[in-house]
């Protein structure tokens, strides 16, 4: 299919609002030339995932589109960065590092980009409506975007993100069209018990399990009978879209798209049908952990994606006062930090030895020491399928409960209390 750009389009591209929007446009045309779509639709938001620092190419790219005379062209928040701008926590970035992270992050704001610093903007304020079209980087972002939300992304790359935020246009293929969202296959859990589900350790392990088994492909989850809410959600997604390329998953009954499962499978049979055992939750629970029965816990790391205040609500009370044996790193959004500020929670918090991590998180950045042989404890499926690759840390996962009491006595606590 050849790729048909209007009159504005073209135009752009040929430089009437400046070399940088000129620019943009010719990334995201041939982009859409690549991937056969045949024409540019416009979007309503961007979420950009592209001004983490990985490498002075991209703190580059990004200011020459700022010395080009770029805007973003539509709301364009940003994910996480390679810095806490807000000073709770300190990165161990070489100086050279540090100032290159530091610009990348200047030149994303000078672009016009809303200063969150979160991978979860949804937390933050920025929902776009069911149906609308975006283009959202950050996998765990993209996937409750399309996924609980109901709005339409693709699994948008760094570069690309900012290019399609500048122009307000993104390709059409993939999950923008309809009849690529309809769910190809069924993940029943009808047959686990109600209490695992019910429970916040499920949502993780189940996520792991579902984006091994989806690949890429478009599922329903069906047997669950009731909401679990968006953080539970958000963890299914999460990992889901780090041991998968999930971009999209169906709840019947629960998210915007799936009323019943034979809506969310667009009245076809599904291709096939995984009904989920008990025995493959535990080997995927078990293989979410790799320190092999440890005798002691170094840190425990929560918040991938960002804690909710919610989440703090439930953290500060598993806390209950008492203090911490190990470092627990707590990684969140700034706009939590304003309510969690708010009658001494968060000093209360860190008096028991919480470390809030904003802007960024320990998985991403250089924050946790260099320590061979430490266990950080997660309950996160996503920073335990990324941190030991990314930190050199092995992880061992639990519920949060478990992570709190485990951080209390310094070693696992597995049952979630202290023994």
């Amino acid at each position: 299919m050849s790729l048909a750009l209007d009159a504005e389009a073209r135009a752009v591209a040929a430089g009437r609002d400046g070399p940088g929007a000129a620019m943009a446009m010719r990334i995201v045309a041939t982009t859409a030339r690549l991937m056969g779509a045949g024409r540019l639709i416009p979007i309503a938001s961007a979420h950009i995932d592209g001004a983490l620092y990985h490498g002075d190419s991209g703190t580059l790219f990004a200011e020459r589109l700022v010395a080009d005379g770029a805007r973003v062209a539509v709301r364009a928040t940003l994910n996480v960065g390679a810095l806490d701008l807000t000073g709770c926590a300190r990165t161990r970035l070489d100086p050279h590092r540090h100032t290159m992270a530091r610009r990348m992050m200047e030149a994303y704001r000078a672009l016009g980009c809303e200063a969150t610093w979160t991978c979860a903007p949804y937390q933050a304020g920025h929902r776009p409506a069911a149906g609308s079209d975006v283009a959202w980087g950050e996998s765990n972002a993209v996937v409750f975007c399309n996924s609980v939300l109901g709005a339409r992304t693709n699994r948008y790359g760094d570069f690309l993100d900012i290019a399609c935020a500048i122009v307000g246009r993104a390709p059409d293929y993939g999950l923008h069209r309809a009849e690529n969202r309809r769910a190809r296959f069924v993940f029943d859990v009808g047959g686990l018990d109600p209490a695992f589900l019910a429970d916040e350790i499920a949502w993780p392990v189940l996520g792991s399990l579902f984006g091994r088994e989806a690949g890429d492909a478009v599922g329903v989850v069906t047997g669950l009978g009731f909401d679990p809410g968006e953080d539970a959600l958000k963890a299914f997604g999460a990992a889901a879209a780090s041991t998968g390329a999930v971009g999209l998953f169906h709840v019947a009954g629960v998210t915007p798209e799936a009323p019943d499962a034979a809506t969310a499978l667009g009245h076809e049979p599904p291709e096939r049908t995984i009904v989920v055992t008990p025995a493959m939750v535990a080997a995927t629970q078990a293989r979410l952990s790799t320190a092999e029965r440890p005798a002691r816990i170094d840190a425990v790391a929560v918040g991938s994606p960002h804690l909710s205040l919610a989440e703090f609500d439930r953290l500060e009370a598993l806390i209950a006062g008492r203090r911490l044996a190990v470092p627990l790193y707590a990684c969140t959004g700034r706009h939590v930090l304003g309510p969690l500020a708010r009658d001494g929670r968060r000093k209360a918090l860190e008096a028991a030895g919480v470390v809030v991590v904003a802007d960024t998180c320990v998985v991403v950045t250089p924050i946790l020491a260099e320590r061979p042989g430490a266990v950080l404890m997660t309950n996160s499926g996503k920073f335990a399928h990324y941190a030991p690759g990314n930190t050199g840390w092995a992880v061992l996962y639990g519920s949060l409960a478990a992570c709190v009491e485990s951080a209390v006595a310094g070693r696992p606590v597995l049952s979630g209390r202290a023994e």
